[in-house]
C-alpha cells in the first residue's frame, strides 16, 4: 500500500520530454567525471556490477516494405540498434584495431576501445538541450564521454545468453538508458537497444546520414501511429537478431559484428523492457509476438490518452506472460501516485492480465528517474553548481527527490532480478517483497 507520506512531488508536465535534467547528488556506483582544459565535463556512466566485461556493437536494419512515418518520400524503414553483450576482458582475447576492420561509425572508437557514450549528432542535440536548461552548451563534452563498454570486443565464453530488447521513451535516444543496459549485459545478457527514427532527436546511420526528429505536435493520433511504428520496429529487430543467431548477416550497411555474437544469442529466451512509451510498446508487442517471454514497463502509461480514455489493446487485454511495471512519482491532473491504485490504465491492465503483474513504485522518484538523467546531473551539479530556482524546479519535476544512489541500485537490482526469474528460471527472493537494502522501491499489493 502506498501511504500519503510517500507522495511529495509533482510529475513533469512534459511526460515524454528528453530534456537533459539530472539529480542533485552522486549516484553509486559513481559516474566517473573529469574536466577538459576548457572546463567541460566528461562523463562515464556508473560502472556495472556484474562479473562480465561489457562489449557493444552497432546493427543497421532496414525494412524494405515500409517507409518512415512523417516522411512521405521514404520507401524503406531504417532502424539502428546498439547491442550490448558479455565480452572478453580487455587484453584477454580482444582483437586489436589491426586484427579486424572497423567498418562502422562508432564516433572514433577502435575495436576493443571504450565505446562512445553517444553518437556525434546526438551529442549536438544534447548540447542544445543543456542550453534550454539554462546552461552553456559546452557544460558537458559529450563527444569526449565514453561508456563502460568496449567497442566490438570479442564475445565472452559461457553463452548462449538470454536476449533482452530495449525501447526508449518518446523522443529519447537508445543511449540514454546505458546505466541499466550495461548492468544487464554485465550479468550475462545480450541487450539490443533500438532507436525509432524521426521520433528520436537524431539517429546517425553508418553511411553518414542523420535522421532527425520529424514527428508532428503531440496528439492521440500521432501517438497511435508512433506506437504502431514501434511495434513493427521491434519485430524487425527480433527478425534481425534471429537471422544473426542462425549465422546470417542482417546488417544492411555491411558492418561486421563480433564473430561469435550470433552464437551467443539465445533466441528461445527473450525479454523486453522500455521506459515511458517504450514500456507501453513492450506490452503491445507481447500481444502480437510470442517470441517475447517477459516484459517490463518503466513508468509508461498503458494507453494512448488516459484522460480521454483512449486505451491500447494491452490496456484491455493485459498480459498472459510475466510482466512488471515500475512506477515513480505522481501523474494525472489530480497528481496522484503513478500506480494501479490511482491510474485507470494500469488498473485495467493488471485486472485484464491472466498472469500476475509485478508492480513496484519509487515514491521519491519521477518519470525520468528511469533513464540516465538520474546519474548525469549529479556530476553537472557537483562540478558546475548551477544555482537558480528554475533549475531546481526542473530537476525535481524530472527525477524527484530520490537519493540517486538508492534509485540506481534499486532499479538495476529489480530489473536484473525480474529477467533472471523469467528468462533464466532462477530463484529471486528480491521479487518476493520489500528489501531493507533497497528502500527506494516499494511493492504494490494487488490483493
Amino acid at each position: 500500500m502506498i501511504t500519503n507520506a510517500s507522495v511529495r512531488r509533482k510529475r513533469a508536465a512534459a511526460y515524454g520530454s528528453a530534456l537533459l535534467v539530472l539529480a542533485a547528488a552522486f549516484a553509486t556506483p559513481t559516474a566517473i567525471t573529469i574536466a577538459t582544459d576548457d572546463g567541460s565535463l566528461v562523463l562515464t556512466p556508473p560502472e556495472p556490477t556484474g562479473p562480465y566485461t561489457v562489449g557493444r556493437t552497432e546493427l543497421h536494419l532496414v525494412d524494405p516494405d515500409r517507409g518512415h512515418p512523417w516522411v512521405p518520400r521514404a520507401n524503406e524503414r531504417d532502424v539502428m540498434v546498439s547491442v550490448w553483450y558479455p565480452a572478453e576482458e580487455e587484453g584477454d582475447g580482444t582483437d586489436s584495431q589491426e586484427d579486424r576492420d572497423d567498418t562502422g561509425d562508432t564516433g572514433g572508437a577502435g575495436v576493443g576501445e571504450p565505446a562512445p557514450y553517444v553518437t556525434p549528432s546526438l551529442a549536438d542535440t544534447l548540447k542544445s538541450e543543456l542550453e534550454q536548461a539554462g546552461l552553456h552548451r559546452d557544460t558537458v563534452d559529450f563527444g569526449a564521454s565514453f561508456s563502460n563498454a568496449l567497442q566490438d570486443a570479442d564475445v565472452a565464453d559461457g553463452g548462449p545468453f538470454p536476449v533482452v530488447l530495449f525501447s526508449p521513451g518518446f523522443g529519447v535516444s537508445r543511449f540514454l538508458n546505458t546505466s541499466n543496459v550495461e548492468e544487464l549485459a554485465s550479468h550475462g545478457y545480450v541487450v539490443a537497444a533500438m532507436d525509432h527514427p524521426y521520433e528520436t532527436p537524431a539517429v546517425d546511420l553508418p553511411d553518414g546520414r542523420v535522421l532527425r526528429t520529424n514527428a508532428p505536435a503531440h496528439g492521440t493520433e500521432m501517438y497511435q501511429k508512433a506506437i504502431a511504428t514501434r511495434i513493427a520496429d521491434t519485430r524487425l529487430v527480433l527478425d534481425g537478431l534471429t537471422e544473426l543467431a542462425e549465422g546470417g548477416s542482417p546488417d544492411a550497411s555491411g558492418q561486421e559484428q563480433p564473430e561469435e555474437l550470433g552464437a551467443a544469442l539465445d533466441m528461445e529466451s527473450v525479454g523486453m523492457f522500455g521506459q515511458s512509451a517504450g514500456g507501453f510498446t513492450a506490452a503491445e508487442v507481447m500481444l502480437v509476438d510470442e517470441r517475447i517471454d517477459a516484459g517490463m514497463d518503466l513508468d509508461g502509461s498503458i494507453g494512448y490518452h488516459v484522460g480521454d480514455e483512449v486505451w491500447g489493446d494491452a490496456t484491455l487485454r493485459g498480459a498472459d506472460r510475466p510482466f512488471a511495471f515500475l512506477g515513480a512519482g505522481l501523474s494525472g491532473s489530480d497528481q496522484e501516485p503513478h500506480t494501479s491504485e490511482h491510474s485507470a490504465d494500469l488498473r485495467m491492465f493488471v485486472e485484464a492480465s491472466s498472469h500476475p503483474v509485478l508492480e513496484l513504485y519509487m515514491a521519491d522518484g519521477e518519470h525520468m528517474s528511469y533513464v540516465d538523467h538520474q546519474w548525469i546531473l549529479p556530476a553537472v551539479e557537483e562540478f558546475h553548481q548551477p544555482d537558480s530556482r528554475a533549475w531546481d524546479d526542473l530537476v525535481t519535476e524530472s527525477i524527484g527527490t530520490v537519493d540517486p544512489e538508492e534509485s540506481i541500485r534499486a532499479q538495476r537490482a529489480h530489473v536484473t532480478a525480474f529477467f533472471d526469474a523469467h528468462l533464466r528460471g532462477e530463484e529471486t527472493p528480491l521479487l518476493d517483497g520489500p528489501s531493507p537494502d533497497l528502500p527506494a522501491m516499494e511493492f504494490v499489493d494487488h490483493g
